[in-house]
């Protein structure tokens, strides 16, 4: 298969590899189309919907010729500003009939499980970031073997300086990774004439395992790293004994993510993550797909797979916020898609956001979260947040993921401070950046491919992470978060 046409009322097909003018590709190609690009399988008018999912990703701009090729020079978005949404329900596709499936995790005092026994090292303050990254550094150097398998450190710009929602939601998402599951021990450090002062932060946190949380104050100590290393050592102590257990994947929480997409994104690795996450959904596991600017020109898909009009209403008003936030910077809303994502095929937002959100596969959405929300209910939830790969992945993270599966058609390094499994599009990548890639959703459209068996192995690569694998961004340091900002600095 060289190029795919993947709704039967789409006008246009996808190039699956590099072809060539004059080939017969269902017309004869008036020029060379690149692989992951599309060309139009019949005329389209000036002013006519291009189509491609089944659902309109623009305008033709000009008339186009079938066998051309169809980008950004000939087709415009349909994007506009806030809209008004009404209510069709359509939960025909959600599934039913999941399997039980295990994977090995630590049951915490609180009963719920994480998959990793890492300690966090978590700076209240940028100020102190350095500090927080000598001590992991320091430490994993004496780790003794056990179950504490490392440390990592969370440094952040932020916690001084900010003021009303930007200074509540830095505390919001590192109270979230305090209280995280994955964390065997977690050292909150702070400097002392900050902001978010150890005292305020402590509220924030609230209720916690006290065994599995210390707190310092570095201008409270004589010698803050020498404190650091003995409050370290005292959780290492404290989580010696914690040992894997049998967990039914009901309790898994899986963040849904992309970056640097590509044409074939939509059509393999998206997909597949789709099909995962109505698995784990049918099964009573949790699924969370964010990325909301990715979600304009195909919200109206999920919308209509709300469980109820409280929860459409919710996803209205994460929409319409989110527009809102790009207008009140006097920025378009359509602003997207990024240049390596116009290098790999694709052409608008709603060309980009059609394949983004096939990573919720068909499930219904059972509640909408805000920014450094936890999620309270079993199923697909919807999290407000950009589409950024560091903002977003932190935010899945802070919200309770366990893990992050990330597709990608152009590749990268990043990975948050949760397992974060890098599913690549195309099998070019996956060959090439192999320390970068965990899975190759390309081979999806290789002649010969059994799609299951590629479904069950994907499946068992995500309980193996859960059961303690190390993802490709674990092995080599490649651990980071990012916190969503909004307003002024001091």
């Amino acid at each position: 298969m060289r190029f795919i046409k993947i709704h039967p009322s789409d006008n246009v097909a996808v190039a699956l590899e590099d072809l060539k003018a004059g080939e017969n590709a269902g017309v004869v190609l008036r020029e060379d189309i690149g692989r992951g690009h599309k060309f139009a399988l019949r005329a389209v008018a000036a002013g006519e919907d291009i189509i491609k999912y089944g659902m309109p990703i623009g305008t033709a701009g000009t008339d186009i010729a079938p066998g051309e090729k169809v980008h950004t020079h000939n087709i415009r978005t349909r994007l506009d500003g806030v809209l008004e949404y009404q209510y069709h329900p359509d939960l025909s596709g959600a599934p039913c009939n999941g399997r039980k499936d295990f994977f090995l995790g630590y049951r915490r005092a609180d009963g719920r499980v994480g998959i990793r026994n890492n300690l966090w090292i978590v700076p209240t303050v940028g100020c102190v970031n350095a500090l927080a990254e000598n001590l992991a550094k320091a430490i994993n150097r004496k780790l003794p073997d056990g179950t504490v398998e490392r440390a990592v450190a969370l440094p952040h710009p932020y916690g001084c300086s900010q003021l009303g929602a930007d200074h509540a939601l830095t505390r919001k998402i590192l109270a979230d990774f305090v209280r995280h599951p994955n964390a065997g021990g977690v050292l909150v450090v702070g400097l002392g004439c900050e902001n978010n002062t150890i005292g305020e932060f402590r509220k924030e946190v609230g209720a916690h395992d006290e065994k599995r949380v210390r707190f310092m104050v570095a201008q409270d100590e004589t010698d803050e790293f020498e404190t650091g290393m003995r409050l370290l050592e005292e959780l290492i102590e404290n989580a010696r004994n914690d040992r894997r257990e049998k967990i039914p994947v009901s309790e898994l929480v899986v963040g849904l993510k992309c970056g640097g997409s590509d044409g074939l994104s939509g059509i393999t690795a998206n997909a597949l993550v789709g099909r995962f996450s109505d698995r784990l959904t049918a099964s009573g596991g949790t699924t969370i797909l964010s990325e909301v600017p990715e979600m304009f020109g195909a919200e109206t898909l999920l919308m209509n797979r709300c469980a109820s009009p409280e929860v459409f209403e919710k996803c209205v008003k994460m929409i319409n916020g989110f527009k809102n936030y790009f207008t009140r910077y006097g920025q378009t809303i359509y602003e997207n898609p990024s240049p390596g994502n116009k290098a790999g095929g694709i052409s608008t937002l709603e060309d980009k956001s059609l394949g983004c959100t096939q990573k919720g596969g068909s499930g219904t959405v059972v509640d909408v979260l805000e920014m450094g929300d936890t999620v309270k209910i079993r199923g697909l939830n919807l999290l407000n947040g950009p589409g950024n790969d560091m903002v977003a992945t932190t935010l899945l993270s802070a919200a309770g993921a366990h893990l992050v599966l990330f597709t990608t058609g152009r590749g990268t390094p990043f990975g948050g401070v949760v397992p974060t499994l890098k599913i690549a599009s195309n099998t070019s990548l996956a060959q090439k950046k192999t320390h970068w890639i965990d899975f190759n959703a390309g081979r999806l459209v290789e002649s010969g491919t059994d799609a299951g068996a590629v479904d069950e192995e994907f499946f068992r690569l995500i309980l193996d992470t859960a059961s303690g694998r190390p993802a490709q961004n674990e092995k080599h340091a490649f651990e980071e978060i990012a916190i969503f900002k909004d307003g002024v600095t001091l």
